[in-house]
């Protein structure tokens, strides 16, 4: 019994055709014109603004390039990844869009699919980096004082070659990529693991390696921090002012990790539910106009870091002149 119902599971699977093969043109949109005009604009705003946002942040760093510090060497990493999806991803998807078609066949498909993975692996595995930072400035101050900037370069070296890896192990032949349902995009080809159990191994590797343990280790580091910092706070008190100024320094960077993290993750998880659901689920059961709306979403993660960075900075900034005000009138005043 139990061979034959995986005889009936083997065929089933070799029965199962993926949508790009289903029809003649698979680059061809299935969305409305108007539909295709507005995501046309949607991502036009989009990348216009995370263009700039991401190029400010990245020319204000490089007048400081030797004073930043190892968390912020890593924010700029994270800007360099928003600027990579924007530049070299975002052109493609806009023109298509507006063509109604995908325009650029699939080596340009493959090209896409390749270069928003890679990006988006380095953003994730940046972010990961920057909260074990943080981790260990917040609740390992021995190991925290002992990360410099040389270890936050190699650091960088190995977050490009693990995005590096992943990015291309589909060319390998162990997976691939391939148009979305709608026609005007592409991405990873998860409809593999409807195919085949090694398409299955393929795509449960990508999510694990490159969404499930990032996110794990991120929200690990962040909860030890929070419970770190309610039971220290009275702790730092007693400090003399540079410990206290420094203090507060590591957490605003800490403020602006999270939310970076955050914001990257609400972005995200809506396109890795319906992703995994075209994976493991029945087959091309999610709705086309539904699947369009989290690859949407998924497209402006790289708009909110600069945002991010300009509010925490408008914050801290108010704060440290508010201070520097309060202490001149005191001196003042004796």
């Amino acid at each position: 019994m139990s061979g034959m119902a995986s005889d009936h599971n083997n065929s089933s699977q070799e029965e199962y055709i993926p949508h790009y093969l289903q029809k003649e043109d698979p680059f061809a949109s299935k969305l409305s014109r108007e539909a295709d005009i507005i995501a046309g604009f949607y991502l036009t705003i989009i990348g216009i603004l995370s263009t700039l946002g991401n190029g400010y942040v990245i020319f204000m760093s490089s007048k400081r390039k030797k004073k930043l510090r190892p968390a912020e060497i890593m924010t700029v990493n994270l800007a360099v990844c928003d600027l990579g999806i924007s530049v070299v991803g975002k052109p493609f998807s806009i023109i298509s869009f507006f063509s109604h078609r995908w325009m650029f066949g699939w080596i340009g498909c493959r090209w896409y699919g390749w270069a928003g993975f890679f990006f988006g692996c380095g953003s994730l595995i940046t972010m990961t980096a920057v909260s074990l930072d943080r981790y260990l400035k917040i609740c390992h101050l021995s190991y925290g004082t002992w990360l410099k900037r040389h270890h936050a370069f190699i650091c960088l070296a190995i977050i490009w070659a693990y995005a590096t890896f992943w990015a291309t192990v589909p060319f390998a032949g162990a997976g691939n990529y391939a148009p979305e349902p709608f026609g005007t995009s592409c991405t990873l080809d998860w409809w593999l693991a409807q195919a085949s159990v090694a398409g299955q191994v393929f795509v449960l590797s990508i999510l694990f390696f490159c969404l499930l343990f990032p996110t794990a280790v991120i929200v690990f580091s962040y909860v030890k921090i929070i419970l770190k910092v309610k039971s220290s706070t009275k702790e730092v008190a007693h400090y003399d002012t540079r410990i206290q100024n420094s203090h507060i320094l590591e957490m605003k960077l800490t403020k602006v990790a999270m939310l970076i993290c955050a914001g990257f993750l609400i972005a995200w998880i809506p396109y890795a539910v319906v992703s995994v659901w075209s994976a493991f689920g029945r087959p091309d059961s999610v709705p086309i106009q539904f699947s369009v709306i989290p690859t949407l979403l998924a497209k402006s993660a790289a708009m909110y870091n600069p945002i991010i960075y300009q509010v925490i900075d408008c914050k801290f900034a108010c704060c440290r002149s508010g201070g520097l005000k309060a202490k001149s009138s005191l001196k003042k005043s004796r």
